[in-house]
């Protein structure tokens, strides 16, 4: 079988994807091709997967535990440091237990077929991850979508099902590829009306919004609303992994019927003594949430992108900055001329977006300067 005639394809419609080799540490900038280039294509909001005491962390948990956890969770490879990382994620996101997995997609296509069933309904916000996607394809459950950031079609959606199954909804709080927010509020109100739980991939906003971090569900004092709260280590934390937080007895159905948590490996050490260091660095000093914040808002206004209609702008002005360009062949093109002129922005395209709407999804981070962000929009008027 070859690929070759599907790869020219996807080529000549703009979607072929390549890896790029970095040569060192993942900052504002980075030595790609042996090029230094300014580096927006990093999810690492507050800077700390560099910082001395998140890296310190990660050396001392190699020193004393090595460098994997050597098994699955259930088959001895449940450390103690696993054990004290839960606890203080479950403390930070104000939730009674927490399981910690490998990354966020396995806690995404875990967890959810475990709590969906067969006779069950999920139902997603249109724009959801694909993690969220793929886990509730793996379940029994019926998948149904409602419109994006839409109370009124998710109400219209819940209305007509049947009165038996459980009715999961499932969204982001903040958008992977478009940085908005959900109206939580209003989506716990029309849950709370049908009988249906709500699950909440916080991956985007843990560590940039919220009191110490903690969210967006903990800044509108939802915690008590939500049934199940789920994000990632691997971005404003810097380090590796995904985290599920609930109810004692959700943690206990995870542990028993979450094949992703089951059957692999646990965390490795080193992921999870940073992670451990970057949580209380996230707590702790809010300078670094303050910098990303006002830079992102330097970069938004210098390219004129006008506030969100969503109830929340305050959720909605954070490091992910969309440049829509519509067509996936235009933002290669844009950003190979970024590329060209030292600034590394890559292209998003379908299936990543929906079609027609390719962009250049800026992510800045605190390790950004001001000088970065007026260099980037100097460069994107001249071309």
């Amino acid at each position: 079988m070859t690929f070759g005639p599907s790869l020219e394809k996807l080529r000549e419609q703009g979607l072929l994807r390549v890896l790029r080799v970095l040569h060192g540490r993942s900052g504002a900038r980075v030595t790609i091709d042996g090029r230094t280039l300014l580096n927006f294509a990093s999810n690492n909001y507050l800077g700390l997967a560099g910082h001395p005491a998140v890296r310190e962390a990660a050396r001392r948990a190699v020193d004393e535990w090595g460098a994997g956890a050597t098994g699955s969770r259930l088959l001895g490879g449940t450390l103690a440091l696993h054990e004290r990382l839960e606890s203080v994620l479950a403390d930070w996101k104000r939730r009674p237990a927490c399981a910690v997995f490998p990354s966020g997609w396995h806690a995404n296509t875990g967890v959810i077929p475990a709590i969906a069933e067969a006779g069950d309904f999920v139902v997603l916000d249109r724009l959801a991850h694909a993690s969220l996607v793929d886990g509730a394809r793996l379940s029994k459950a019926k998948l149904l979508v409602f419109s994006h950031n839409d109370p009124e079609d998710l109400e219209r959606v819940l209305r007509r099902l049947p009165a038996s199954g459980k009715r999961w909804v499932l969204t982001e709080s903040v958008f992977s590829m478009d940085g908005d927010a959900a109206p939580l509020v209003e989506l716990v109100g029309v849950a709370e009306r049908h009988g249906a739980r709500l699950y909440v991939d916080e991956a985007h906003a843990t560590g940039v919004f919220g009191p110490e971090g903690r969210g967006v569900v903990c800044g509108l004092g939802l915690e008590g609303k939500i049934d199940v709260s789920m994000g990632t280590l691997s971005k404003a934390l810097g380090a590796l992994g995904g985290y599920v937080a609930g109810s004692e007895d959700l943690v206990r159905w995870i542990h028993n019927k979450a094949r992703s948590f089951i059957y692999s490996t646990a965390l490795d050490p080193a992921a999870a003594g940073s992670a451990l260091a970057a949580v209380e660095i996230a707590r702790s000093d809010d300078s670094f949430r303050r910098r990303v914040l006002s830079l992102s808002a330097r970069l938004r206004d210098g390219l004129g992108l006008k506030a969100s209609a969503g109830p929340y702008p305050e959720y909605e002005r954070g490091p992910i900055v969309p440049w829509v360009v519509g067509d996936a062949g235009r933002a290669v093109k844009l950003s190979q001329k970024l590329w060209d002129e030292g600034f590394y922005a890559p292209a998003v395209r379908p299936p990543t977006v929906p079609a027609g709407t390719a962009r250049l999804r800026f992510s800045v981070t605190a390790d950004h300067s001001e000088a970065d962000i007026d260099g980037l929009l100097e460069t994107l008027r001249k071309l």
